[in-house]
């Protein structure tokens, strides 16, 4: 008996095959994890995708252990496998590594580090079990080698298993804190007044002569009517007193604090879910979904911002799960996915899951284990799509159009979007795809016939969408009514905002102080010593970074090339402009939301809880900003330099500029009023910018496709992008050539390239890319894959060539 195996590595066969000895054949099934042996020393874990009799050509050896009594990976699951494998041209370990949680995936050089809230009692543990305990204990932590030592025995990963499952040591990849849910303080009775509301009138007897407490009393009383929760920031601010007064009565019983698990995103449809009911734009976008769904396999939701298109997707949710069926909902970001867990939570009870990289080993084991068993709702980023189905029959791919549902390194270098819609196929579901600024690729698809087309035009209640307006910088700089990098208008409307006690959001895609400093006298650039990039300096912590490597330095104080003080900061980043909003707006309380503030878990939540709870009065944000999230109070929205992102040189720049400009205008005036969004730009007659003035999105689309069809990009081709990476400059530029020779034979016009890329070299490699344009059509773009797989080997198999590294990169973003 021969079992083909996928091992956990980047190897250039698909599988690999091994024998199974007499005492494992009757253990052995498709899907299990087995312990094999791979050159002199190593083990992996591999997974059986394939049982059979043929003896390979090659001497096999055997596999050691079967790790699993019940499968691992469906069958179904590895059919997906496969195909992402094929298609986006990368090898089966890869696309392992992607779908496979790290404690699922051990080999050799797996790190083991014990767990010390277990304790030191290893009574319950078996021999081996308990000898591996100990010595953990000692040492704290070893590699997978040193367990092999230990028990002087070459199977050891059911041992291991053994003691990941007990909870006695952990993988030193599965250290990382749990993503905590976001909490807001919120005021409630005390304990003796909710158990006898008639006390109150005592209470209001007693605080007769105290004005601040009467008041703080009256104002909670009143928000306990209107909302579910009363926050002690809104509470404060109702009621006009200081945080004192509210001591004061906690201290007499009156009121008592407590921590509430609160949603981020779409506040405006919690109020929407907790009162039940479906507006009549919603109705008929649910009935034409469904109606859409019994010819078409994938439907397009296109909802302006605000318009409750998750009030849609928790009623098909519901329809689904009220027959047996399971769903995944996947969203571009973790922060996004743990946030509207609590939120639908509250409908569906534990019904639904969430499932991303952040959380625990205990809890991966058990969704892994629950999704195989038909957990109705699972949600969570493009990783969730890897989880074991039992029954799975709608797909929900919310905010389609964002780029974050693309992995871009390492490989599989897959779209979410498009492998949704392949897994889909395979368990029979349906796929829905929600945005308010569409893929120009999906909505093509819908124009075509091929996806049902929905829309909902308005927002929920009737509320106006905001008022967009351009601000010409040129002319304001003839006026000479710039201050920095803000016009005056700029300034004026962010006063008269806060005059209204309404939050503003200035836009900026950009984090750091200047990205660029140079030498006014002999044009020196601080450049980072591995890529060919300019460092970017970060005021806060005074440092200049690269924002490719991370690699750091100190700002110098003269020129390192002509010992001239003369250095200068050019341009302008978040930082900047925090630098100088203070100046303009003393009084007012500010924060930043970029990769710097807001890059950890903890520091995000603390950033949104303080705007939601008016802690804050102006936030400054990067495309951050952008991602799903609703602030309640923001009346404005300014946009400080949009030329850069119509101007970027790729053909999806016009794409990309329309939709974050029309998400990041829709943070603004979504739940009581009109919001207003103020955009700076130089060239305020660039058709983008006119087509989000007046938000138009069909113009754009058409106008956009048509230049796409004249110059054959997608949706009217294929594209096939390779970047060619050596250490070597000259190394990398003759392997490019090569291998644009003979794709030029084959393919002639469609190969653009090798060209150098805007960053010729990161993290000491340098590149070359080359482009390849396909018609869409199934036969050709394999047939081109398989002659690009062939030609790749064939480059790295000539001289000076093996070091060099080529990604292909199928459907690039």
């Amino acid at each position: 008996m021969y079992v083909d195996l996928v091992l956990p590595l980047a190897l250039p066969k698909p599988t690999y095959t091994y024998s199974v000895p007499e005492g494992l054949r009757a253990q052995v099934q498709v899907g299990l994890r087995v312990e094999a042996p791979l050159g002199k020393s190593k083990l992996y874990s591999g997974i059986i995708l394939k049982i059979h009799d043929e003896k390979p050509a090659y001497p096999t050896k055997d596999i050691l252990s079967v790790l699993d009594t019940v499968t691992i990976v469906t069958e179904l699951q590895l059919g997906l496998w496969v195909w992402l494998s094929e298609y986006y041209c990368c090898s089966l370990g890869e696309v392992m590594m992607a779908a496979l949680p790290a404690h699922l995936r051990l080999n050799s050089e797996t790190k083991l580090v014990f767990n010390p809230g277990y304790g030191d009692d290893f009574s319950e543990l078996d021999s081996e079990a308990y000898l591996l305990a100990e010595a953990l204990l000692l040492q704290q932590e070893f590699t997978l080698e040193t367990v092999r030592k230990i028990l002087n025995k070459k199977t050891v990963f059911p041992v291991v298993q053994q003691l990941l499952t007990k909870g006695v040591l952990f993988l030193r990849e599965d250290l990382r804190e749990k993503y905590k849910p976001m909490k807001q303080t919120a005021v409630r009775l005390g304990a003796a007044l909710e158990e006898n509301p008639d006390a109150l009138k005592l209470v209001f007897e007693q605080l007769d002569r105290s004005e601040r407490q009467l008041e703080m009393l009256m104002a909670y009383l009143h928000l306990s009517k209107t909302t579910p929760q009363v926050y002690k920031s809104a509470l404060l601010e109702k009621a006009g007193v200081g945080e004192s007064t509210l001591k004061t009565m906690i201290k007499k019983g009156i009121f008592a604090l407590h921590q509430v698990e609160i949603s981020r995103i779409a506040g405006y449809d919690a109020e929407m879910l907790e009162a039940g009911a479906l507006s009549a734009a919603q109705q008929t976008a649910v009935t034409s979904i469904q109606t859409a769904f019994e010819t078409k396999n994938t439907v397009l939701l296109q909802g302006v911002t605000g318009s409750g298109k998750t009030r849609v997707y928790l009623e098909l949710i519901r329809t689904v799960v009220a027959r047996g069926g399971q769903v995944l909902y996947l969203l571009p970001e973790i922060a996004l996915t743990t946030q509207l867990t609590q939120r639908l939570q509250r409908i569906l009870g534990d019904q639904i899951a969430v499932y991303h990289s952040k959380i625990g080993f205990q809890e991966r084991v058990e969704l892994w284990r629950s999704a195989f068993e038909g957990k109705p709702v699972l949600m969570g980023p493009r990783s969730a799509l890897f989880l074991p189905f039992k029954n799975l029959e709608l797909i929900i791919v919310d905010e389609e159009h964002d780029g974050s549902f693309k992995q871009q390194e390492p490989a599989p270098r897959y779209h979410a979007r498009d492998t949704a819609v392949y897994l889909a196929h395979v368990y029979g579901a349906k796929v829905l795809l929600g945005t308010a600024t569409p893929s120009l690729e999906s909505y093509h698809n819908a124009q075509l016939g091929k996806y049902g087309y929905v829309r909902l035009d308005a927002r929920f209640g009737g509320l106006s969408l905001p008022e967009m307006r351009l601000v010409d910088l040129k002319d304001q700089q003839k006026k000479r009514q710039m201050e920095g990098v803000f016009s005056h208008i700029l300034l004026e409307t962010m006063r008269e905002t806060l005059a209204r006690k309404e939050q503003i959001i200035l836009f900026q895609n950009r984090r750091g102080y200047a990205p660029m400093l140079s030498c006014t006298i002999c044009g020196w650039n601080a450049i980072c010593k591995d890529c060919d990039v300019s460092l970017t300096f970060h005021k806060f912590s005074n440092q200049l970074r690269c924002h490719y490597c991370g690699y750091r330095m100190e700002p110098p104080v003269v020129c390192p090339a002509c010992g001239s003080g003369k250095l200068q900061m050019l341009g302008f980043g978040t930082e900047k402009i925090e630098d100088e909003l203070k100046l303009h707006f003393p009084d007012a309380r500010l924060a930043r939301m970029d990769l710097d503030t807001a890059g950890t878990r903890s520091s995000l939540s603390k950033l949104l809880r303080a705007l939601e709870g008016r802690e804050l009065d102006i936030l400054v944000g990067t495309q951050m900003v952008t991602k799903g999230f609703d602030f309640e109070h923001v009346g404005m929205v300014g946009v400080v330099g949009a030329d850069q992102l119509v101007g970027f040189p790729d053909f999806r720049a016009g794409e990309r500029a329309f939709q974050v400009l029309t998400q990041v205008a829709g943070r603004s005036g979504r739940k009581h009023k009109q919001g207003l969004v103020l955009i700076q730009a130089y060239n305020p007659a660039h058709p983008v910018l006119q087509e989000v003035l007046r938000g138009d999105f069909e113009g754009f689309a058409a106008r956009e496709l048509a230049e796409r069809q004249a110059f054959f990009y997608p949706p009217f081709s294929r594209l096939i992008a390779l970047q060619v990476r050596h250490k070597d400059a000259q190394t990398a530029a003759a392997a490019a050539a090569y291998l644009g020779k003979i794709l030029r034979e084959r393919f002639g016009k469609g190969l653009l390239g090798p060209v150098l890329p805007q960053i010729t070299r990161v993290r000491t490699y340098y590149r070359q890319d080359l482009m390849l344009k396909l018609e869409k059509s199934g036969p050709v773009l394999q047939g081109a894959k398989r002659f690009l797989t062939e030609q790749i080997q064939l480059l790295l198999s000539q001289p000076g060539f093996a070091l060099v590294h080529v990604v292909l990169d199928v459907d690039p973003v």
